[in-house]
């Protein structure tokens, strides 16, 4: 039978058998979406019947999803903290899930300035893997003769801790990348990677990028997509290859890898790629040591067919730079995805990323969706969720999960837009995170958080009887890595005793060290986030602001100042009003070892 011919559905063609299994599968859940959240939602809530979570709300046995609405409430991360934080001090009982939580992913969420710990399972990495296997199949679709050649993705371990109980307390990526179903996959040679498991399982960022981009380079002509998680990473990878090519050349020259790389299983793995090639040397030196990077990508990679990276929500802000460096190649969004549950899959990769939409999986999870209403907000007063199947094309939604591990009407806190069905499961654009006002990688400050950081400056300011009047920020991603700008207009009661920049430059760092652990782990650890700037500007540019949005329409009563800003006039007032510019001095304070 040819292959083509075994699977029914609107996606197209398989490029092999193994491929026409994984579509009929999508096929299948989509085409039976609401039986299988029915399914679903029974399964968890009978095997977990005997939680202690659940036997408070008396469902008596009911798998039901009108006695389960009826009866559970919906809940955030710091409703259940007294839950989680029990297990994460090492209660075994089964409070959330009758199956053992096995270990907590830490998510780029924060509650109190700390990660919040999210209870898993075993087997969620059975069901992450399945959908992992979805990927290159819908992928294939339609960039044809993946399989002739490898990705260069740049993939990365972060520092893991364990609760005061003995658990593991690691980003999903991390946890993935160190499991079995990673590290002795199959081949699959439409999965190649250059990267050895080595290079990217080493918790040192400098030497797993350092090897993982000299693999990339040896393999150049091979490489069909390169990819990172977010683009943020993609582009720092870009930014390493700036700052080291000389030494990455010099490597290539000789055929010996660099001493600066001391970990032993990647020298030893680095021995079997290793060999002196002074013409590819040459070439990358060629292309390296000219000033203009534009379409560098395309240049040394140039089979490379699209780079896969996320680029919906805060990572659409680095498009542009994207195109810059790789001369306008496709964007691939594959997968919906975080540290609560994974959700879904892009059945159109290749789209532009301001048309991606995610299919909801019904498989995944239980999910239901609370309404927001014009204004952005959801309905919190009496809030009715709509079931997955129910949501209508053109609204948006705050995304409310149950999983297997235990996690019940759990608000997600991202915002979605319906864009429409694949068979009768809904599609979503992600709008964005509710409550985030910056973001430069997998950070999240909000509004209470940022103000928190500007008033513990400030207080730097009192002996020099000077205050901040107003403030805005936002997010540079032109420079990589990016960094949070933050506006000051200064109030200067003594005109002879002003601040000194050293003041000011301090000012930067107690910002900083205000800001949330996953903030502070992307300046020390992960070299993500670049040192926060203060921009101090000249008296009267907020109400220049104010002027100005009210001559766009807005209302002078209702009028309050934006605590981020990415609107290019705006911007371009704030800035020709500056007078002085600090950054940290410094790096803050952050160890991994912060679970209580």
């Amino acid at each position: 039978m040819a292959v083509d011919s075994v699977l029914s559905s609107p996606l197209g063609p398989p490029a092999c058998e193994k491929d026409a299994k994984a579509l009929q599968f999508i096929e299948e859940m989509t085409r039976n979406a609401f039986k299988v959240q029915e399914k679903v939602l029974g399964e968890i809530l009978c095997r977990n019947a005997n939680t202690e979570y659940l036997k408070r709300f008396k469902l008596n046995g009911a798998i039901d999803r009108e006695t389960f609405k009826a009866k559970v409430p919906m809940v955030t991360y710091e409703d259940l903290q007294p839950e989680i934080q029990r297990i994460a001090n090492g209660d075994r009982s089964p409070i959330l899930s009758a199956h053992p939580v096995s270990e907590f992913l830490t998510s780029s969420g924060t509650s109190a300035g700390e990660r919040k710990l999210m209870p898993t399972i075993q087997e969620e990495l059975d069901r992450r893997q399945l959908l992992y296997s979805l990927l290159m199949p819908v992928m294939n679709l339609y960039v044809p003769g993946l399989d002739k050649g490898k990705g260069l993705y740049f993939l990365f371990v972060k520092s893991e801790t364990k609760t005061p109980g003995g658990l593991l307390a690691r980003p999903v990526l991390t946890s993935y990348y160190k499991s079995e179903h990673f590290k002795t996959r199959p081949y699959d040679p439409y999965m190649v990677y250059t990267s050895p498991n080595e290079a990217i399982l080493c918790s040192d960022s400098f030497q797993s990028m350092y090897s993982q981009m000299l693999c990339g380079l040896y393999e150049r002509k091979t490489v069909l997509r390169l990819g990172a998680v977010f683009a943020s990473g993609l582009l720092r990878a870009i930014r390493f290859l700036q700052l080291n090519w000389r030494q990455l050349i010099q490597d290539i020259r000789d055929g010996y890898l660099n001493d600066k790389i001391i970990d032993s299983n990647i020298r030893q793995v680095m021995d079997r790629v290793m060999r002196p090639d002074p013409e590819l040397a040459d070439f990358i030196a060629s292309e390296c040591e000219k000033d203009q990077w534009e379409g560098i990508i395309t240049r040394i990679w140039p089979n490379t067919k699209y780079l896969d990276v996320i680029v919906t929500g805060a990572m659409a802000q680095y498009i542009p730079t994207l195109d810059f460096y790789s001369g306008g190649l496709p964007l691939a969004c594959t997968m919906y995805a975080s540290s609560e549950c994974y959700f879904g899959l892009n059945l159109n990769p290749m789209c532009k990323p301001s048309e991606v939409s995610y299919t909801i999986m019904p498989n995944m999870a239980y999910f239901e969706f609370l309404p927001v209403d014009s204004t952005g907000s959801t309905r919190d007063s009496a809030p009715k969720l709509v079931d997955l199947v129910d949501v209508e094309v053109g609204k948006e939604y705050e995304l409310v999960i149950t999983t297997y591990a235990g996690l019940y009407r759990y608000r997600v806190g991202d915002i979605l837009r319906v864009t429409g069905f694949h068979n009768s499961a809904p599609q979503f654009h992600f709008v964005r995170r509710k409550n985030v006002l910056l973001s430069i990688d997998s950070d999240k400050t909000d509004e209470s958080e940022l103000q928190k950081a500007v008033e513990n400056a400030s207080k730097l300011l009192k002996d020099y009887n000077t205050s901040v009047v107003e403030y805005t920020s936002y997010a540079e991603t032109n420079k990589i890595p990016g960094h949070y700008v933050i506006y000051w207009e200064l109030l200067v009661k003594d005109s002879g005793n002003l601040p000194p920049s050293h003041v000011l430059d301090k000012c930067c760092l107690v910002m900083e060290e205000s800001l949330n652990s996953v903030y502070r782990q992307g300046r020390v650890e992960c070299n993500s986030i670049g040192p926060l700037e203060i921009r101090v500007v000249t008296n009267g540019t907020f109400e220049e602001l104010m002027d100005y949005a009210i001559s766009r329409g807005a209302s002078i009563n209702q009028y309050k100042v934006p605590r981020c800003v990415n609107f290019t006039p705006i911007m371009e007032l704030l800035d020709s009003r500056v007078v002085s510019a600090h950054f940290s001095p410094s790096l803050p304070s952050w160890t991994p070892e912060r679970l209580r």
